[in-house]
């Protein structure tokens, strides 16, 4: 049995079909029983509940092989490093109160850093929470940024005609699909193959930046001029409350931003085949162009 939390998002969900695929058994987590009830018609078990509950999770994860873990978040929720730390105090006690002995949690690069790192500092003390538990072999998925962020530029795009946002234009840094993340993951609890605690990163299929990735953007959608503007200060963070950000969580990104933009994220293991992923920006972006035509 493999229990994946967050089942109705964008690593879970794949991840939930790749192990149905292979003819496992799945329980999937979420909070809501009507948006799994998709996944319980494709042969998962679904549970629905607080994912900040521990007797909840504890539940969930007893008799199971392996769990994949994360700390879903909501933009518009106020209080993100509490309900972060909530969260992740539940994972961590659900996990000694179950007996489950592997675990896989979704992390970051820039985990590693101790300061600067504005929303990934969660991560960074999620991590540490888990490597403090005796007996679960934990592997620690340290993954760069989302493609799917761009979906926020959609409607930016289409209001003003040019896409912004905090990072410095011309800085490459690694870009992954949320589905690579979950195939990644689900090969791993179908593997089982880690012992102790373990950190891989999974870095995209290149090093990207907004500049470039959204004149691939301009292209697909047909705007092969669309430009991009890096927005500082108080219009930065302006612009990700008028997004649906809440102000604490926007003041994280932009701190952030810029610790990426100076070069300070970056992958400790260097780029090799085994954490270079195959969904390239300009195959992501044919999603991205759909979203644009239905808006």
């Amino acid at each position: 049995m493999y229990v994946v939390m967050g089942a109705t998002g964008r690593t879970g969900h794949r991840i939930v079909e790749q192990l149905l695929q292979a003819g496992a058994p799945v329980r999937a987590l979420g909070r809501s029983r009507e948006r799994l009830a998709p996944l319980a018609a494709a042969g998962a078990e679904i549970r629905a509940g607080d994912q900040a509950d521990a007797g909840f999770l504890a539940d969930a994860f007893k008799g199971a092989d392996a769990a994949y873990t994360l700390l879903p978040y909501e933009l518009g929720a106020r209080g993100y490093d509490a309900a972060q730390d909530r969260q992740g105090e539940a994972i961590a006690s659900a996990l000694r109160r179950s007996g489950l002995r592997h675990c896989i949690a979704l992390s970051s690069l820039g985990a590693d850093l101790a300061v600067g790192t504005g929303p990934i500092m969660s991560m960074r003390r999620q991590e540490q929470r888990l490597r403090d538990i005796e007996g679960v072999n934990l592997l620690v998925l340290r993954a760069g940024a989302f493609m799917e962020n761009f979906y926020g530029s959609l409607e930016v795009v289409r209001a003003l005609g040019f896409n912004g946002d905090a990072f410095a234009a011309d800085f490459a840094m690694p870009m992954i699909a949320a589905r690579d993340i979950g195939d990644a993951a689900a090969q791993a609890l179908l593997a089982r193959d880690w012992n102790g605690q373990v950190v891989r990163e999974l870095l995209g299929q290149r090093d990207l930046g907004y500049a470039e990735a959204t004149r691939i953007l301009g292209q697909r959608i047909g705007l092969p001029d669309l430009a991009y503007v890096r927005l500082e200060g108080r219009e930065a963070l302006d612009a990700l409350i008028q997004g649906g950000f809440a102000p604490d969580l926007a003041a994280l990104y932009v701190e952030l931003a810029h610790t990426i933009s100076a070069g300070k994220v970056r992958s400790l293991e260097g780029r090799n085949p085994g954490n270079t992923t195959p969904t390239s920006f300009e195959v992501f972006t044919e999603e991205l162009a759909e979203a644009y035509r239905a808006m």
